[in-house]
């Protein structure tokens, strides 16, 4: 089939599917108690269904693998649905970080091993660590970027087309845009419900940890085909560049306040701009905007050359640094309140899990900002 046609069908089919899909998960998980409960930071008002990542993941096989995707990249698609198992298992057991670490890690050696990895540096022990360190940054960024309705599905969504336009008009890969291409469409899918008032779903990390790794997987495919070398890499930041902010600028943020970096809070992005904006919709309308901004940069940078995305590159790393200089200002962020939403959550973990503190908890969703 012609990627005229493709492209436009991986889209429907996979937003389609997802949309279906979305109520029996929604179902599944109430009669099984697969429930996302009201605790510590976390906003929303009611125990809210997970099982969203898992009604994505059946538009993205479904639409890829109509339109031959997964076939060509099945070392790719088995190691995403491995990562569906394991965060899905993480939402109703709470893995392990380490576990979940080692997970990554390993993943990341398979890509690499079998040619899926970053081929930029020229040198094979470079390339696999490079390879690593971004699927590991990659899942983990996504997977904070799940931090209110909207966020994460919006983001990947739209860096997920970025990557599948590359696929098609620099890398000449139509299989590799039609997973791309499916993976936005699920994300589009889910999105109505996600974003309800109440939300009706979340994506859990049985969403977030396939779909990072996912465009990280892709991107590094994308990137490397063009023969860019490190500006290739540098190509493929761009195009998942809110998450990279996101994270960057909660790292920033808590070693300034002396917050653990481990632990969850209302200090993302996404609620700094929900101190502005009036609903969550909103805050997602946003993202979206600035993640096409940045991908439509990437794209045109890559199609002039290395030096056009050294430069585009040189100007974002600028204008992220001043954003989360003027994030952490108020009315953008009260740091004292924050502290003290931590200290309140470390206490609620420490009541319930005595013994396993200190995990993954960046999920806060819902309106409820802090004061």
């Amino acid at each position: 089939m012609q990627p005229e046609l493709s492209i436009p069908l991986a889209i429907l089919v996979g937003a389609a599917v997802t949309w279906l899909v979305t109520p029996l998960a929604i179902k599944v998980a109430r009669k099984t108690g697969f429930m996302d409960k009201p605790a510590g930071y976390k906003g929303h008002g009611n125990p809210t269904p997970y099982l969203g990542g898992s009604a994505i993941m059946v538009g993205l096989l479904v639409s890829a693998t109509a339109f031959g995707g997964v076939r060509h990249y099945a070392v790719l698609i088995a190691c995403v649905l491995l990562m569906w198992v394991v965060g899905t298992a993480d939402d109703r057991l709470n893995l392990s970080p380490h576990l979940r670490l080692v997970l990554e890690v390993a993943i990341g050696v398979t890509l690499s091993a079998t040619g899926h990895g970053w081929d930029v540096l020229g040198i094979a022990p470079l390339d696999a660590l490079l390879t690593v360190a971004w699927v590991v940054g990659i899942v983990n960024a996504v997977n904070l970027m799940d931090n209110m309705d909207g966020a994460a599905a919006t983001v990947v969504g739209i860096s997920a087309t970025g990557v599948g336009a590359l696929a098609i008009v620099a890398a000449g890969d139509p299989a590799l845009g039609t997973i791309c291409f499916a993976a936005a469409g699920g994300c589009a899918g889910f999105l109505p419900r996600n974003l309800s008032r109440p939300s009706r779903i979340f994506m859990g990390d049985g969403g977030s940890m396939p779909l990072g790794l996912l465009v990280a997987g892709t991107s590094m495919q994308v990137a490397s085909a063009g023969n860019l070398g490190v500006a290739g890499a540098l190509e493929a930041a761009l195009i998942l560049g809110l998450a990279i902010l996101d994270t960057s600028l909660v790292m920033v943020s808590r070693r300034r306040g002396g917050r653990p970096l481990m632990t969850g809070g209302r200090d993302h992005l996404t609620h700094r701009l929900r101190t502005q904006l009036d609903t969550p919709r909103a805050v997602a309308g946003s993202l979206a905007l600035a993640q096409l901004s940045l991908c439509s940069l990437a794209i045109v940078a890559g199609l002039v050359g290395a030096g056009a995305i050294l430069g585009v590159t040189a100007l974002v790393l600028g204008i992220g640094a001043l954003s989360i200089t003027r994030l952490e200002r108020k009315p953008w962020f009260d740091a004292p309140a924050a502290a003290v939403l931590v200290a309140e959550t470390h206490a609620a973990q420490l009541r319930r899990r005595p013994t396993r503190f200190v995990r993954r908890g960046d999920h806060a969703r819902g309106e409820s900002i802090p004061a």
